[in-house]
């Protein structure tokens, strides 16, 4: 199988001297015939113009080799960086963040030049020292081609990282073309756009434009110009007048248009929406997702990602006759395929946790994926695992959530969320889960059904017969022919009608890949998912590493805990140390990532983000092995419930013991005031203790003597004939009878006491 080309994919290439180059690809054109590469270890180079052909020729002819592991790829945590390595990061990326988005002309010669050139004028009108000079921006450039093209490639020493930089201050030298008339007065040279020039021109913008008078950006720039460009005002005819300053002292209106760009054109919803109201901008402005092909241009532009929970019960993996309720399904899908890219099937509800196990399966080989189920397929019925340019999910599983602590900085992906109430945003999406409920309810027992409720009485909640596992198979059939049968609304575009492409979604991938690739971005598998994994803080303890907080309280495991062990914890004694009270407080507490679907492994990343500890249940917990953390709260309540609902009778059986216990002890105590002798003081009694034990010993080895075969009334018998024996022989020291001598002495204090 021909092998497909990625961005970031690394290349290994073989010299005629021998020696080999690692290069990067950092763009494929949408034709899917050039692509530009950097050598990843240069300290001078820049991006080369390859053909795409070539390259794969090479590696068909094993000239050249894809690298699957990324030395550069990790995960880094927010939490975990210093501030001043935040403000490195963060100052590279406020000087770059525009250039790399014009692809692909910030890689050509002639283009790049002028780019960075005009970065580097915008830069130091902002800045009074430290000037920025093009070898810095090329440096800045090279580390964030050559590492992945990721915020967090820019970490200095590529170890750690951080967020914008600061608005830099005025300079004296005056930039940009020379005005043709600027030796006229009225005219001059102009200025260059001070810290109070710019704050002067945002309140404008603030004030006059960003209302709902619709008041034009030219008309604010006059304005503003009103309330802080005039150096006195006057009465003329009872109305109030203004002189402005000499033009040549005041801002011009493309440099007024310029700073309304840099600081509010990222924000162009906000500002609609503050002059024409939310409706307006709903009804006249907002995108139109999942139509426009020139957002989606090609596999990877847009993925969709959106929950729905399905109507049909299921019962538990431990035991049959649980029944756990209704599923949950996670569907990703790439836009211009409309292929389904991802899955997850769960009981979670819509959260980020289960965002999460959609998108990590979006990374998974899907051959593999379906094998764990029994599902027998080759790769190209289902050929994706690859990551998208951006993702667009609901607000109530992405919003406020962790992507932008991960996915952004360590992926580089964008991370878009449909507004409240705009469900056709996710149309595309929303449409598979009408067809996956109208396509399964004929078959699956426990399916929602009223109607079958009313006429015959039977609970639908009875007729549950899958588990998660099972029904999971089921979804994965569903999106297995959902894949690979023509869509008859796909609204093809002329190139497609032209290469006469199926509507069918792997065949619009494939065609895409060739044909309109660019946006598909690879990353090593472990890494991608140890980004979009939840996180969870854990304790080192003498039983091994336990996770804390019963799961950060998603599940109640009710005080089970569940412990796991390394080859790193073992190797450096982590258990015996925290037994011995060696370890601190803080190096007790570690963050491991999770997946709520296998308990049998948690992962505790690296201190640099390029690796981690896989860490394995430890023996005694093997109970939960292959059994998801749903299925293991649903036992651990159950079994909950059921010890409360037997535990007035253990409570009741525990009493009844004790109440025993003390009849015996009250006995005991009335027999020794009836029996105690009480002429024996409390030192004979202590003195005779081994004497005493001795004869103890001695009679009860005769009571409880074994002899085989012997019925009990010879038993009796033989045992009245010994005992004359004994008292017959006036040679042998007689063992005292206590219990004829105890019943004597009880007789003659009852004498005593009669008389």
């Amino acid at each position: 199988m021909e092998e497909n080309l990625y961005v970031n994919d690394l290349i290994e290439w073989e010299l005629d001297s021998g020696n080999k180059v690692l290069e990067r690809i950092l763009w494929i054109d949408e034709d899917y015939t050039i692509a530009f590469l950097i050598d990843v270890n240069t300290n001078k180079g820049l991006p080369k113009l390859k053909k795409v052909s070539e390259i794969v020729e090479e590696i068909s002819n094993r000239l050249a080799f894809k690298q699957r592991v990324d030395p550069w790829a990790r995960v880094i945590r927010e939490e975990d960086l210093r501030d001043t390595e935040k403000v490195i990061r963060d100052k590279a990326w406020n000087i770059i963040s525009e250039l790399v988005l014009e692809e692909p002309l910030i890689y050509e010669r002639k283009a790049r030049g002028s780019l960075v050139q005009d970065a580097i004028g915008k830069y130091n009108a902002r800045e009074d020292n430290n000037k920025l000079i093009p070898k810095t921006v090329y440096g800045y450039l090279r580390k964030f081609w050559q590492r992945g093209k990721t915020k967090n490639s820019l970490i200095p020493d590529y170890i750690n990282c951080g967020g914008r930089g600061k608005t830099k201050a005025y300079s004296e030298v005056k930039r940009g073309k020379p005005r043709t008339y600027k030796h006229i007065n009225e005219i001059g040279e102009g200025i260059n756009i001070t810290e109070e020039d710019k704050r002067c021109i945002l309140i404008g913008i603030d004030r006059y434009y960003k209302n709902k008078k619709n008041i034009s950006l030219n008309q604010a720039y006059k304005l503003t110009l009103k309330d802080f460009y005039t150096y006195e005002d006057y009465i003329e005819n009872g109305k109030l007048k203004f002189n402005l300053i000499p033009r040549s002292q005041q801002p011009t209106y493309t440099q007024f248009k310029y700073w309304y760009n840099i600081e509010f054109e990222q924000d162009v919803k906000t500002s609609i929406i503050s002059r024409k109201g939310s409706k307006a901008y709903a009804l006249k402005h907002r995108p139109i997702l999942g139509t426009s092909k020139s957002e989606t241009p090609g596999p990877g532009s847009r993925y969709q990602i959106d929950a729905t929970v399905v109507d049909v019960f299921l019962r538990s993996v431990y035991n049959i006759n649980w029944i756990i309720g209704r599923p949950i399904i996670y569907v990703v899908i790439d836009v211009f395929s409309q292929m389904i890219v991802g899955v997850y099937v769960g009981l979670e509800g819509p959260s980020w946790i289960g965002a999460m196990m959609a998108l990590t399966n979006v990374v998974t080989d899907k051959v593999k994926f379906c094998k764990e189920y029994g599902i027998e397929i080759s790769e190209d019925q289902w050929p994706c695992k690859e990551l998208g340019d951006c993702i667009l999910g609901d607000r109530g599983e992405l919003i406020g959530m962790p992507p932008e602590d991960t996915l952004s900085p360590n992926l580089y992906i964008r991370i878009e969320n449909a507004a409240s109430k705009r469900g056709d945003w996710k149309g595309l999406v929303e449409s598979r889960f009408h067809i996956l409920h109208h396509e399964t309810k004929p078959f699956i027992p426990g399916f929602v059904d009223q109607e079958l409720k009313q006429m015959t009485g039977i609970d639908y909640r009875l007729r549950s017969r899958l588990n998660i596992d099972s029904f999971t198979g089921i979804v994965i059939n569903l999106i297995i022919s959902h894949n690979n049968r023509r869509h008859n609304r796909y609204q093809r575009d002329t190139d497609m009608i032209a290469d006469d492409v199926l509507t069918i979604p792997t065949e619009l991938w494939k065609w895409g890949i060739v044909n309109r690739s660019g946006r598909l971005k690879s990353y090593d598998e472990d890494v991608v998912k140890l980004n979009l994994l939840p996180i969870i803080k854990a304790t080192i303890t003498s039983q091994g590493i336990k996770l804390n907080g019963k799961l950060n309280n998603l599940f109640k495991l009710k005080g089970n805990y569940l412990y796991y062990t390394c080859e790193k914890a073992e190797k450096e004694q982590w258990f015996t140390k925290a037994r011995s009270g060696l370890l601190t407080q803080e190096e007790k507490s570690i963050t491991v990532s999770y997946d709520i679907r296998k308990p049998n492994f948690i992962y505790l990343p690296s201190r640099d983000g390029r690796s981690f500890e896989k860490c394995s249940l430890i023996d005694p917990e093997e109970i939960y092995s292959n059994k998801s953390f749903y299925d293991i709260d649903y036992k651990l309540t159950k079994e909950d419930v059921e010890k409360q609902e037997t535990q007035g009778e253990e409570l009741q059986k525990e009493i009844d013991v004790t109440v025993d216990i003390e009849n015996i002890v009250n006995t005991a105590e009335d027999n020794f005031k009836l029996d105690q002798d009480n002429t024996i003081t409390k030192t004979q009694q202590i003195a005779k203790i081994g004497e005493n034990r001795k004869n103890e010993k001695n009679q009860r080895r005769e009571d409880e003597g074994f002899e085989l075969q012997r019925t009990q009334s010879e038993s009796i018998s033989d045992s009245k004939d010994e005992v004359q024996t004994k008292d017959t022989s006036s040679n042998k020291l007689l063992v005292p009878d206590y219990s004829n001598i105890l019943e004597q002495n009880r007789e003659g204090r009852k004498r005593g006491r009669s008389n």
